[in-house]
């Protein structure tokens, strides 16, 4: 252990300098000579304590955690998955006794055998040092009294003569200003963050256009500087003057401060540094007190006014003068400045004012109607739709609102296959029976105008949506019907009556006749089974779940969002007809869609919401959960987890937080009083975003609307449409996720403005993603088709998007879910569940040419 024995030298080496040191202070410190063993005396517990303090402190600091454990695994001690606290605490108490240094002994020898007149050398040397030491610090400490005097005095000259320095420094600064606005080139950048292109010169400044200082201090100056965080960027005048500032303040502030100081303090000064009082030396001792004053004074003359400086470039300096004409210009820049925050808060009192005018009076529950409001209220799968349905087919005219196109397109469906004929209006689609008195719709196509005996709005509890919500609040609060049906979960109870205020209702609360049970071993693959709804959160990871039971022999039917509805039907079709034996779908199941399904599966607990990947919330795993059990069918309904089975219980039987606010979104009643004050949409949107909601509300965020927006903002498509439809049209239900379907959405609208045939949507039909891309351009089509009123237009596509979905339902059916696993050498397709990149007849060919023969596989 060579490092051991060094440390151990070190440590003796260090012991006989601390005792050193200390005798030198002893002796130093003592008016007459002390003998040698009065400082033995005094000292002796010292010294033979300081060896053991330097040892230990040096071997515990400087060796390794390794080398301890070498020590002591050499003294006996086991140290294998020893704690290293426990290490070093058996490491100091084994060194304490090794090679102890005899510290009186080296001090004797070192120091007592030394002769008479050696001895008094070495206390005459330490009295020396020790005197020299005292009047060292006595020196410091006069200085520093004078500092503190010359400090206090500066402070009180610099505030009894700041306004006359910011004065001398006004125009000083004023000279400059007028020689760089009549001498310096102005520049402009081609592009602010390019800064290796050539800057453009602009010609020369021109006082009119800037109203202070400070306008002209953004100017660029032609160089280049670093930032506070050390990037390089474009330099401006702010910096050069902030420079300027700094070194006129303290030219001028030190010598009027050299000049006032009283004649003592600079004598004492004198006498404690042996030196004049200088610009220099004083500026050392006050430059703290100067660095406040250069800020403010820079500040301030931000704020000055140019023609202002420009009167007293040229003038003599004359300080009555400049403070008269200061005091003046003073008021009169206030006076602007009252007169220009007065015109800011008018502007800001009467946007607010419009704001409330526009938003304000559109989002306040009802007053009291001559409608009858029914509440249906409770659990998944408790039969709260049918109820208010069969309501609705007595009536002599109704109106079912969905939250899906599927739900609507199954109610519309079924009271025609009942005999009640219905008409189906979608954002996609329209099918008008001729004399139907009832219509089944999404919720979006509500129309407050319409009127009805009774109307049914299905998942009420939608009305908390961010972005959907306020379809719900409209049709809650503007149906007009004798008759209004609100169904939602319970959650959702004391917001509805709060919303409806002192409209009469009546209130029916379901509660599930099927028990819900938990399963408490957390479920694999292997154990699906007949009847079971697996649940997942992504289009890929159904049909990659679906792939692999297939695999397994199951019969699979599939849901996820972007499947067109009518496949959607012929799925879920399939799965009641006994066809399929297991389904696999997307949290869609969750939302209106009654299955006889005997267990749901929650392949994940988490999903991602658009922002972040979340844990499902209580109210989402209910919903989905609630699907399980069939009245007639399955006595208990069955609930799965994979993993987390506790937490997810727990979610599944909280209890359910009220919701407390619902979304708002802006009205054909908003638009029209925005109209009366402007013609910009950008304007709105800024408003939107500065309105707030009233108490229990939140803003839609219009987060499609405005990405539309930007894209088509300035383009001939916004000023040549009216505001009012432009809206419309950035409203229209299609993802903006898709690329190409915001391309198609660009390309309709360049079309309509320009009074041309509206471009066809690409159609492909080779795999299934093309297939669904396909199926969603036509649904964008015919968006614009029954927006502009072309239903006889409409027909051929809708033609076209129902044998689309007859194709998609053909691949999921055959299991070809994507563009599948090819050969990367002959292309032939391969099983999804294939290792290797190439087809066996490919490798074998490989074989042959590497080998010269066919290889034989067993």
């Amino acid at each position: 252990m060579n490092n051991f024995s060094n440390i151990y030298s070190d440590a003796i080496s260090h012991t006989k300098q601390k005792v050193h040191d200390d005798l030198f202070a002893y002796l130093g410190n003592k008016d007459h000579m002390p003998l040698f063993k009065e400082y033995v005396k005094h000292r002796e517990l010292y010294i033979q304590q300081i060896w053991l303090n330097v040892w230990l402190n040096k071997a515990s600091n400087e060796l390794t955690s390794k080398e301890k454990r070498t020590f002591l695994r050499e003294k006996g001690f086991v140290t294998k998955d020893v704690a290293k606290k426990l290490i070093n605490q058996l490491f100091r108490n084994e060194i304490r006794s090794y090679g102890p240094f005899d510290t009186m002994q080296w001090l004797n020898e070192k120091y007592g055998a030394l002769s008479a007149d050696s001895w008094r050398d070495l206390y005459e040397k330490a009295r020396s040092c020790f005197l020299a030491e005292q009047d060292q610090k006595r020196q410091e400490k006069e200085k520093q009294a004078v500092h503190d005097l010359i400090e206090t005095e500066t402070e009180k000259l610099l505030g009894e003569k700041k306004e006359l320095l910011y004065l001398s420094f006004r125009q000083a600064m004023a000279v400059r200003l007028e020689k760089d606005l009549q001498e310096q080139t102005r520049f402009y950048p081609i592009d602010p963050a390019a800064l290796e292109e050539q800057l453009i010169e602009d010609g020369t400044f021109d006082a009119k256009d800037y109203e202070t200082a400070g306008d002209f201090f953004t100017e660029l100056t032609g160089g280049i500087e670093k930032s506070w965080n050390w990037e390089f960027e474009y330099e401006t005048y702010h910096s050069l003057y902030e420079q300027h500032a700094a070194e006129c303040v303290f030219d001028l502030a030190l010598e009027e401060i050299l000049s006032s100081l009283p004649d003592r303090l600079k004598e004492q000064y004198q006498q404690a540094y042996g030196e004049f009082l200088a610009a220099d030396s004083l500026y050392d001792l006050v430059d703290h007190l100067l660095s406040g004053m250069v800020w403010e004074f820079f500040e301030e003359l931000n704020e000055e006014l140019v023609d202002h400086l420009l009167v007293i470039a040229s003038m003599p300096h004359d300080e009555a003068v400049q403070q008269e004409l200061y005091d003046q210009q003073r008021a009169e820049r206030e006076q602007k400045k009252e007169k220009r925050l007065a015109e800011i808060k008018r502007r800001q009192d009467e946007e607010e004012r419009q704001i409330e005018e526009i938003f304000g009076q559109a989002y306040h529950p009802p007053s009291e109607r001559n409608v009858h409001y029914i509440l249906h209220i409770g659990e998944t799968n408790t039969g709260k739709t049918h109820r208010a349905l069969q309501r609705m087919k007595k009536a002599e005219s109704g109106l079912y609102l969905a939250p899906l196109r599927l739900l609507a397109l199954e109610v519309y469906e079924k009271l025609n296959k009942e005999g009640i004929m219905c008409s189906l209006k979608t954002g996609e689609e329209e099918k008008v029976q001729p004399n139907a008195r009832h219509a089944s719709c999404t919720v979006e196509m509500f129309h407050e105008k319409d009127l009805y005996d009774v109307v049914v709005i299905d998942e009420a509890q939608m009305i908390a949506d961010k972005d959907r919500g306020f379809s719900w609040y409209k049709a809650i609060t503007g149906a007009r019907a004798a008759e209004v049906h609100i169904i939602a979960s319970r959650n959702m109870k004391n917001m509805l009556i709060q919303l409806l205020g002192d409209n009469e209702y009546e209130l029916h609360e379901y509660s599930r006749d099927i028990p819900l049970k938990v399963e408490p071993a957390p479920f694999k693959l292997t154990d699906t089974a007949k009847g079971d709804a697996l649940v997942c959160f992504s289009r890929k990871e159904v049909l990659e779940t679906a792939a692999k039971l297939r695999r397994n022999r199951f019969s699979v039917s599939m849901i996820y969002g972007s499947m067109p509805p009518e496949t959607r039907k012929k799925q879920m079709q399939q799965f009641i007809e006994g066809k399929t034996s297991v389904i696999v779908s997307t949290d869609a199941i969750g939302m209106g869609l009654n299955l006889p399904i005997q267990r749901i599966v929650f392949l994940k607990n988490e999903k991602f919401d658009g922002t972040r990947r979340r844990l499902l919330t209580s109210q989402e795993v209910k919903q989905i959960a609630g699907r399980a059990g069939r009245k007639g069918i399955y006595p208990v309904g069955k609930v799965a987890f994979t993993s987390d089975v506790k937490k997810m219980t727990y979610l599944l039987e909280k209890e359910d937080e009220p919701v407390r606010t619902f979304a708002i979104a802006p009205t054909a009643a908003v638009f029209e009083r925005f109209q009366r004050y402007y013609r910009d949409l950008g304007i709105f949107f800024e408003l939107w975003h500065r309105f707030k909601s009233p108490k229990g509300t939140k803003k839609a965020a219009l987060s499609q609307e405005r990405y539309l927006y930007e894209i088509i903002q300035g383009s001939e498509i916004e000023a040549r449409m009216p505001m009012i439809d432009l809206y419309g049209f950035l409203h229209l239900p299609f993802s903006t996720k898709e690329p190409g379907m915001t391309k198609q959405w660009v390309a309709t609208m360049q079309a309509l403005v320009n009074g041309m045939d509206l471009p066809e949507p690409i159609v492909k039909r080779g795999n299934l993603e093309d297939l669904e891309l396909s199926y969603k351009a036509i649904g964008l089509h015919l968006l614009f088709l029954y927006r502009l009123g072309r239903q006889t237009e409409a027909i051929y596509w809708e033609r076209l998007r129902h044998m689309i979905s007859d194709e998609v339902h053909k691949h999921l059916q055959s299991g070809e879910t994507g563009k599948g696993k090819t050969c990367r050498m002959c292309g032939k397709k391969l099983p999804s569940h294939f290792r290797y990149q190439i087809c066996d007849d490919c490798h074998v060919s490989k074989q042959k040419k590497k080998y010269g023969r066919k290889k034989k596989f067993s």
